[in-house]
């Protein structure tokens, strides 16, 4: 039977039956792809370490037709995030990502901009990245490749610059205090510095963050807002987040 292959980032996997394991990979070319790793859980199986959660795999599969799930024949380790993912916010931040991209990232379609965007993000935390800056540029660069961050340079209504501003009901822009009709969701102002400087720049890697913590913390909130208002639901890794 013909065999595929792709460059991909293991989302996640789950167990199936006594020896097997489902996983889920994010491809360069082919976005989101699930298959079914046989004999993954046996001692000594030929997958070794290459199917933790945020490893930079090359995967081999065939299909057979009218079957969501592939099967995965072999999968050869390219990078690995495994040493980053000890400390639990890490491990959890990771997983929220993932959860991201299997909701947004349509299956068996090139997301080459969402690709580069983790991979990015996984080597800024590996080089001892600032863990809410960078979680915050993730963010902010996954509504953008997903067309779902608005333009927050000026008023939905009156178009004057914003200074003070609160997102609309459905976060496809900002209003003034002058034209808003509810105050709910309020935008810090940093944020179209923050948005500025994230398109001119990669993640900070081990360099300070050019942004102080108080305002990560305000400029997260919008951008969570966004992502959970258009996921119609909280991300349950994001829940989890918010009690550490």
């Amino acid at each position: 039977m013909p065999t595929d292959q792709a460059e991909a980032v293991v989302l996640r996997t789950s167990n199936i039956g006594d020896q097997d394991k489902i996983a889920v990979f994010f491809c360069r070319e082919k976005g989101v792809l699930r298959g079914v790793a046989k004999g993954a859980r046996k001692f000594g199986n030929r997958f070794g370490s290459s199917l933790e959660p945020m490893s930079v795999v090359h995967v081999f599969y065939y299909e057979k037709e009218r079957r969501e799930l592939v099967t995965v024949s072999g999968c050869d380790l390219i990078e690995s995030f495994f040493e980053i993912q000890a400390e639990p916010e890490t491990a959890f931040l990771l997983t929220y990502f993932a959860e991201l991209i299997e909701e947004f990232a349509p299956a068996r379609a090139r997301e080459e901009v969402l690709y580069r965007l983790l991979l990015s993000v996984l080597r800024c935390l590996k080089g001892g990245g600032d863990r809410e800056f960078t979680a915050a540029y993730f963010e902010a660069w996954f509504l953008q490749s997903n067309g779902l961050l608005p333009d927050l340079s000026g008023c939905r209504n009156c178009r004057k610059p914003l200074v003070a501003s609160w997102l609309a009901l459905k976060k496809d822009g900002a209003y003034c205090p002058d034209c808003t009709p509810v105050r709910k969701d309020e935008i810090p102002p940093a944020i179209q510095g923050f948005l500025r400087w994230i398109r001119k720049n990669p993640p900070a890697g081990g360099c300070a963050p050019p942004f102080p913590p108080g305002e990560m913390a305000a400029i997260r909130r919008s951008l969570q807002a966004m992502i959970v208002y258009h996921m119609e639901r909280e991300p349950r890794s994001l829940q989890f987040l918010k009690t550490k």
